[in-house]
This record gives structure tokens, sequence and C-alpha cells, in this order.
């Protein structure tokens, strides 16, 4: 008996803890940090022809990067 009293008065003070610590909770938003966001690779699909020409696509979020990438493989196959 009494360890079901002691395990009442127990509940009563952590509920009413709980609800105390509910009232004082700020949620704030911080826009520096959701602004971080990993920045994904651009994928490329290289294919080559019978004849030995090369042909690609490219796929990616940023549009600099793909540009980017492009001016490099056309670079590096010798292509205009």
């Amino acid at each position: 008996m009494k360890l079901l009293l002691s395990l009442l008065v127990i509940l009563f003070f952590s509920i009413a803890a709980f609800s105390t610590e509910k009232d004082n909770f700020h949620f704030k938003k911080q826009p520096e940090i959701q602004q971080v966001k990993p920045k994904k690779p651009v994928k490329i699909k290289l294919k080559r022809s019978a004849e030995g020409k090369y042909t690609w696509e490219l796929t990616g979020d940023d549009v600099d990067e793909v540009v980017k990438t492009d001016r490099q493989l056309r670079k590096m196959l010798n292509i205009k």
C-alpha cells in the first residue's frame, strides 16, 4: 500500500514538472543552419560510339557545376 502511494506521489510530481518544462520550451529557427545543405556531385553518363566519338549526359542540382563539368570534359577530350 505504501509502495502504491509512493508511486502515485512520484507520478504526480513528475507530471507537474514535465508540464512546466513544456510551457517554458520555445522553438527558435536559425536560418544559417537551415541553409547548410551538402552539394550533390554532377552525375556523368559517358558513352562511346563505334566511331570512337564520345557523348555524355550530365545531371545535377547546381547549373554552374554542370556547365563547369561540361567544359572540363570537352577540354579533356579535345572537343570544341
